[in-house]
């Protein structure tokens, strides 16, 4: 089973990953002030994950694939690894289509946790 784990940045700001059962983070948030942001992206995360068209695969300027995550208004809810392959692109956007709607949230700010529905 998935898991969202809710941490502080360096620079206070929370921030979530989206890990997949075997660990490997499979999404990265951007840094929130607020912690009820932070959780409103996990909620955008789990409305938008299973539309292809929320979807935006890019190129580094290294040459490697990865993909961001869009909410409706077109503000980027999270950010991919690195792929070196199509195929590994691929596989990362499956895998946060599988796991998202389910995941626990695991707060390591408060060390407490909310199941998914």
């Amino acid at each position: 089973m998935g898991k969202f784990v809710i941490t502080r940045r360096v620079n206070n700001e929370y921030q979530f990953n989206l890990k997949a059962g075997n660990g490997e983070i499979i999404l990265t948030s951007e840094g929130y002030v607020q912690k009820v942001s932070c959780q409103k992206g996990i909620e955008s995360v789990k409305a938008n994950a299973q539309d292809d068209s929320r979807y935006d695969k890019r190129t580094a300027v290294n040459g490697k694939l990865y993909f961001v995550l869009k909410a409706r208004n077109g503000e980027i809810i999270g950010k991919s690894q690195m792929y070196s392959s199509k195929a590994g692109m691929e596989s990362g956007i499956a895998s946060v289509k599988f796991n998202a709607h389910t995941a626990e949230i695991i707060d390591e700010t408060t060390k407490t946790s909310q199941y998914g529905s």
